[in-house]
Parts: C-alpha cells; structure tokens; sequence
C-alpha cells in the first residue's frame, strides 16, 4: 500500500519532536546492535544538531510526519545523511518518495548503511543502490562495519 496524498516538505523546527520519535522507533528496529545509551546519545545528536544542519525534508499524510531524509552537500550531489520512516509506515513508498525526491535535487546520492541493517540493504538494492566500499567502524569508532553505497 501506498500514500496517494503524501507530501513532502522542507524541514522546521516545530519538526524536531515527531521526527525525534520516528528516528528513535526507527532505530531501535533497525540497530539492535546499539545499547539503550548509545540510542539516547545520538538521538539528542538528531535533535540538536543532524535535523537543523541538513537539508531535511519531511513526508507528511496531511500533518502528520512519516519519515524523514538529511542531505548533506557531496561532491557527486547529496550524501544521505540519514533516511528514517516510522516503522508503522514502512514498506509503504514513503522512503522510496523521499529519495525519489532527493534524486530530483541533486545529482547523484551517496549513503552508508549498517552492514547489520539487512533490511535497509535490500530497500537501497531495489532502489538501484550500488556497494562502493566499506569501513569497520562506524562514525563514533565503534565496530559496527557501514557500507559505502552510492546511485
């Protein structure tokens, strides 16, 4: 199933509690590698700083946000931040909408995704995602393997 009536918008600050929420239920899903404090910690890293220094856009079904994705400027177009959908939502189009959208601004898109998120890897798969590379330890040097991916 798909929204017919899901618009997207650009990010405002009055965003920052629902999107706080779908990122925490979406991560809990998707990182269960995470620890409760490492969840916590980050979480307030979306809530001052990720949201209002990307370009993030927001899915919304009248006005009530779904899902979220963060760009940030790439030399080859936006690297993809961060893309989270509520997990109520998910499998609906609401995440393929947002890259659609992200596609139609920029020129290209880069991301990393946990090697552990089989499920995020096999939405990116579908969508024409390509494995570029790799790391062993995520951004807080913890040993958590991303892959590079790009389309």
């Amino acid at each position: 199933m798909t929204y017919l009536s899901l618009t997207i918008r650009p990010f405002v600050a009055g965003d920052t509690p629902a999107l706080s929420r779908i990122w925490r239920d979406a991560s809990e899903q998707a990182h269960g590698f995470f620890s409760h404090q490492q969840l916590a910690d980050q979480q307030g890293l979306v809530e001052t700083v990720y949201l209002a220094s990307s370009e993030t856009w927001v899915a919304l079904q009248g006005n009530e946000p779904f899902g979220f994705i963060g760009l940030l400027p790439d030399e080859r177009g936006a690297f993809v931040g961060g893309l989270f959908v509520s997990p109520t939502a998910q499998g609906q189009g609401i995440g393929r909408a947002l890259i659609d959208h992200a596609l139609a601004l920029k020129s290209g898109l880069r991301l990393e995704v946990y090697e552990a998120n089989i499920q995020a890897r096999g939405f990116y798969a579908r969508l024409g995602f390509r494995e570029t590379g790799r790391r062993e330890v995520d951004d807080n040097g913890l040993p958590f393997p991303l892959l590079k991916l790009d389309i």
